[in-house]
């Protein structure tokens, strides 16, 4: 039986602002990012992570993911969607998605704790 295959896209946690969320660091988001694939993996799932700068590399690195592999789900991280000044790049990270993997579902977490149950609501492993 094949695996259910998962990309998660966010942003490297050392690109990260930080201001409106003093009591997160990148060490602490990182861990975070790595529990939450850990636990993926651990279910069944197969797991690719995407993170990304803040800056004109972001585009191809979602490219690049995207067309390394066909995703059942593409999970976009919270960082992403917030602040309103990314909206841009969100955009352009969605409509990638749309683009490049329009089978997948696509689901997202509302923090680097809750990965795990944004992919389940959409697959099962």
């Amino acid at each position: 039986m094949t695996k259910k295959r998962v990309l998660a896209i966010g942003i490297e946690p050392g690109s990260a602002d930080y201001s409106a969320f003093p009591q997160l660091t990148p060490e602490l988001v990182r861990n975070y990012i790595d529990a939450q694939l850990l636990r993926l993996t651990d279910l069944g799932y197969d797991v690719m992570s995407c993170l990304i700068d803040l800056d004109e590399t972001a585009e191809a690195a979602v490219t690049s993911a995207l067309r390394e592999a066909s995703f059942d789900c593409v999970v976009i991280g919270a960082g992403l969607r917030e602040p309103k000044e990314r909206l841009l790049l969100f955009e352009k990270v969605l409509n990638l998605v749309h683009q490049l993997a329009p089978n997948a579902t696509i689901c997202f977490n509302t923090n680097p704790r809750d990965t795990v149950e944004a992919v389940q609501r959409w697959i099962a492993p």
